[in-house]
């Protein structure tokens, strides 16, 4: 297991700078997120001057090759914020939970809040003239479907067999207008897909930048269960800025920590990497935690899923179990397909 990191008293010195710089990517999603974090910051800490400091990632960049091209989703849309981090540029930084690499730690950095959890359902999302119960009621036969996730893509092979699944990326406001406007996505050797006749996104990002009327069906955690983390904000910062960790256990969420824990033991023990299709969601009922997560083999129908209860105040030991189990179930051969 992990040794747990020590945490002092979270006290803030007298003479702590008055300043939080708070790294972000230009998204509309990822700024309306970080937006959300330097209000409960300024609530927290009358006084405090929040400025949000903007990065235009790889991963942003370049909205044509597949992520693995970046270093996975850590490349792509972590990596150069968290060098930002060390560096001393900034205090912190917004991060999508889902976005974060879960096979290893960040050296020299911790999680020092999680922001309240955002429904964590898949969507989607068809273009206009597109009737939702015709598509359900047809298994959306002959329809091309977009994702850049493994994990949908997998879910998305198993609900709809008789619609293509397609590669298709972007900033969620830029796949609505490709997808509007019935625009290809380009690929890296030059050729073109589509365009798409519908999209799966998260619905917490669609509701994020204002497009919740967007969701023409939400999938169940049976029909699509969600990605590790999906739907939490992390804030991400040094983790011997103690000053900083103080401020940020003011706006931390125990119920959504709680869930990422276990949640992200699962992914840490089975060695997950953004090619992956696991799944996972965690949720308290009362003292118990409930987790269920699946792995997800991409080119055949096969998915290995467990489902374990625990105690909250256990929650890495509850994702720890759950991640043996699934590698006792075959999961490591599944997951093995996919590296790259």
């Amino acid at each position: 297991p992990r040794p747990r990191l020590w945490v002092p008293p979270l006290n803030v010195t007298e003479g702590a700078p008055d300043i939080m710089r708070v790294g972000t990517r230009s998204s509309a999603m990822a700024l309306a997120q970080t937006t959300e974090v330097a209000r409960l910051l300024r609530e927290a800490h009358p006084g405090l001057d929040v400025t949000v400091e903007r990065f235009q990632p790889t991963g942003d960049v370049d909205q044509i090759s597949k992520l693995e091209r970046h270093g996975g989703k850590g490349g792509a849309f972590v990596s150069e914020i968290r060098d930002a981090m060390r560096a001393g540029a900034l205090e912190c930084a917004m991060h999508s939970l889902k976005d974060m690499p879960g096979d290893e730690e960040a050296p020299g950095l911790v999680i020092g809040a999680y922001l309240a959890r955002d429904t964590a359902a898949d969507a989607l999302v068809l273009r206009p003239g597109l009737s939702t119960a015709e598509v359900l009621a047809s298994g959306a036969e002959g329809l091309k479907i977009g994702t850049n996730a493994v994990r949908r893509a997998a879910y998305l092979r198993r609900l709809f067999p008789k619609a293509e699944v397609i590669h298709f990326r972007g900033a969620a406001d830029t796949r609505l207008k490709k997808l509007d406007e019935g625009i290809a996505q380009r690929m890296p050797d030059g050729s073109e897909v589509g365009p798409a006749d519908a999209l799966v996104m998260a619905r917490s990002g669609l509701e994020r930048i204002g497009r919740g009327d967007r969701v023409d069906h939400a999938f169940t955690p049976d029909e699509m269960l969600p990605a590790i983390g999906q739907g939490i904000v992390a804030v991400e910062c040094p983790a011997a800025a103690w000053e900083t960790r103080a401020r940020l256990a003011l706006i931390d969420v125990l119920p959504s920590r709680i869930a990422a824990e276990a949640e992200r033991e699962a992914l840490w023990i089975l060695n997950g990497h953004c090619n992956s299709p696991i799944a996972g969601h965690a949720s308290i009922e009362g003292d118990a935690l409930r987790f269920k997560a699946a792995v997800i083999d991409l080119y055949t129908d096969e998915i290995v899923e467990v489902e374990l209860v625990g105690t909250v105040d256990r929650p890495r030991e509850l994702g720890r179990a759950v991640g043996f189990a699934l590698l006792d179930r075959g999961a490591a051969a599944i997951i093995e397909k996919t590296r790259v």
